[in-house]
């Protein structure tokens, strides 16, 4: 018989008790800072039609990272990659029930087959936040806002994280009116620019020459994606709407005190974005990566047969922030939730000790109980220590007759 491995499946992650609260911090930090700004939380099945994914999630995700295969009904099914094809199909269901503006989040499971490494996994759980009904750059704004809350709720301070934002619309402005490239060759050039910070110098300006960019129009796109500021664009640009639109969420976000850099280059690798877009990079050398990001995607609603909704919102994946918290040094301490385990020393005891807990219990405190009665009791303190509980209750005739428990504190420094 073949010996069954203990480890769990490439990619993902069992969760121990001490591996779980750490989950569950990030989870609550996440959960507390959505609902402040008014966000409820929903969810959708981890199932669903890959047609679902295939019309607007990236080529590269769908045929390439997807768990995807065939139901016993003929049916297509992938298990989610990422959850906002998910979202706009239930908002879509009830478009005309909501109340808006509609602010809804979630903390889905997701898959993707890709190449396990640090900060990405084959599972993982993400925050999804996202603000329906609000055409103007005050949706924008507010997402960020919600997404550097969240950072600050998390233990960091502004110099350990940048926020970096741009427009879609801007780049199409560049590509399709200016440089006058076809829908096709500007989508591929955009996809190029999503992967600049990532492959060589020659190798970008390789691949914009292959779309036909002549060099001095590759010359004039990295000019214009090395601009720091507003200003500095061409004048052309100032009376567009997505300029305005930047100025805006620019004078917001300083408004609120929140720091973040103007970078053109900034697209997301999606497709069904549309106009504002960010992400939040790690400011450690040893961990110089985006950590999560988003964006407005007006147009995804009207895909399901309905009117469309003017949307924003971002996802942040929990094993990335996992690195954070971890190279930061960032957590607090994360004790288990039971905080007492009673000891009864005999059969009488034994049999009397649930009455006591649940006289605790009704008082609003965690206790557990080891029935191991025939266990030396240096041995029964010390399985409590190695289950982190903070304090035992000695259960013997004397406090039977007595109707009180002798507790001891072993909570470790």
């Amino acid at each position: 018989m073949t010996k069954l491995s203990t480890q769990p499946y490439k990619g993902t992650r069992d969760f121990y008790p001490e591996d779980f609260r750490k989950r569950q911090y990030i989870f609550d930090a996440w959960t507390k800072v959505c609902q402040s700004f008014g966000y409820e939380q929903y969810d959708t099945p981890i199932l669903e039609s890959a047609d679902l994914y295939r019309s607007k999630t990236s080529d590269e995700i769908v045929n390439e990272e997807s768990f995807l295969f065939t139901d016993r009904g003929g049916r297509e099914v992938m298990m989610r990659p990422e959850m906002t094809p998910s979202l706009s199909r239930i908002v879509a269901g009830r478009r005309q029930e909501m109340g808006y503006p509609l602010r809804l989040f979630s903390i889905p499971n997701c898959f993707r087959y890709e190449r396990p490494q640090k900060g990405r996994l084959r599972e993982f759980w993400q925050l999804n936040a996202d603000l329906f009904g609000v055409e103007g750059p005050e949706a924008d704004a507010e997402m960020i806002q919600v997404a550097d809350g969240i950072m600050k709720q998390l233990g960091a301070s502004s110099k350990m994280y940048e926020i970096q934002i741009s427009d879609r619309r801007m780049l199409d402005w560049l590509l399709k009116e200016e440089l006058s490239l076809s829908d096709e060759s500007a989508a591929k050039a955009i996809q190029l620019i999503d992967k600049k910070s990532k492959i060589s110098g020659g190798d970008f300006v390789s691949g914009l020459i292959d779309l036909g960019v002549e060099q001095e129009e590759v010359n004039l796109i990295n000019n214009f994606l090395s601009v720091e500021s507003l200003d500095q664009l061409p004048d052309a640009c100032q009376q567009k709407e997505w300029y305005q639109d930047l100025q805006k969420v620019f004078m917001i976000l300083a408004g609120c005190e929140i720091a973040f850099k103007f970078k053109p280059e900034i697209v997301r690798g999606f497709s069904y974005y549309t106009a504002i877009v960010f992400e939040v990079f790690d400011t450690d050398p040893t961990n110089n990566r985006s950590m999560f990001g988003g964006g407005r995607y007006d147009g995804l609603v009207s895909n399901f047969g309905v009117d469309g909704l003017p949307v924003t919102g971002f996802g942040m994946g929990d094993t990335v922030i996992l690195e954070m918290l971890n190279a930061r040094n960032l957590w607090p301490d994360l004790k288990p939730k039971t905080g007492l385990m009673l000891l009864p020393l005999d059969q009488k005891s034994l049999d009397q000790v649930g009455k006591f807990a649940n006289e605790l219990r009704s008082e609003g405190k965690n206790v557990a109980i080891d029935y191991n009665i025939e266990r030396k009791l240096d041995k029964r303190i010390k399985a409590a220590e190695k289950l982190g509980i903070k304090q035992v209750g000695f259960l013997g005739q004397e406090e039977l007759s007595l109707g009180k428990i002798k507790l001891k504190d072993i909570a470790t420094p």
